[in-house]
């Protein structure tokens, strides 16, 4: 690997375990609501059912297809409805206290903190998400990473989302850094490694889940660990 001055990371799926936040938040408001008396009787299979309509949205959300509101109106919209459950029975404003519980959460992918405090000594680090201001600024705080990072990029503030250039312009730009010097780190092909890549700059794939690496993509790790090792 070249010599790099700055490095820039992606936030959920990458650092902060999206999925699995989500997980523990579900499970609590599934207890909660009762909803085994609507008729889900599976925790694992509702859970199951809106990862699946939330990675979708997430996905057309990052390329401007679907607004932040559309977003949050139907990712539980679709997933009770896909599971059989009416309209009228659905409990009121559960978006809302999911959203209010989520991002309270704080399980981070092994060995963030020590992979963050190791390049930190090295390089000047920064974040780039598109997840939405308020969630994002408590799960930094919550999980104690913010001291880690120079500069906070959040989409929603900026204006525009990954994989836009715009977005990675705005970045090197506020961090005073040049495309040649700097690497996007992230779990996105498209928002992330495409993103940078197509801009310009380099990127490293984090694909923890060991999904088939396209040819297009040059560089992989499957841990943060990893990046100790190779950065």
């Amino acid at each position: 690997m070249k010599k790099y001055q700055h490095i820039f990371f992606d936030l959920d799926h990458t650092i902060w375990d999206f999925d699995k936040n989500a997980e523990e938040a579900l499970h609590e408001l599934y207890a909660i609501h009762r909803l085994h008396e609507i008729g889900l009787n599976s925790a694992e299979l509702f859970i199951e059912t809106y990862t699946r309509n939330n990675h979708r949205l997430w996905a057309e959300y990052h390329v401007g297809k679907i607004t932040k509101d559309e977003l949050r109106e139907a990712r539980f919209k679709q997933t009770f409805l896909d599971l059989g459950v009416h309209p009228d029975v659905v409990p009121e404003g559960f978006e809302d206290e999911y959203v209010q519980l989520c991002p309270t959460k704080t399980n981070l992918f092994p060995h963030a903190h020590e992979t963050l405090e190791y390049l930190q000594a090295k390089y000047t680090l920064h974040l780039i998400s598109n997840g939405f201001r308020e969630s994002s600024e408590m799960k930094i705080g919550r999980t104690g990473i913010g001291k880690y990072f120079q500069h906070v990029i959040i989409s929603e503030i900026v204006g525009v989302n990954k994989p836009d250039k715009a977005i990675f312009e705005y970045a090197l730009n506020l961090a005073g850094a040049v495309k040649a010097e700097s690497v996007m780190i992230g779990d996105s092909l498209d928002a992330d490694v495409r993103g940078a890549l197509n801009f310009g700059m380099d990127a490293i794939y984090f694909n923890p889940f060991n999904q088939p690496k396209p040819a297009d993509v040059p560089v992989q790790v499957m841990n943060l660990k990893e990046l100790t090792l190779l950065l």
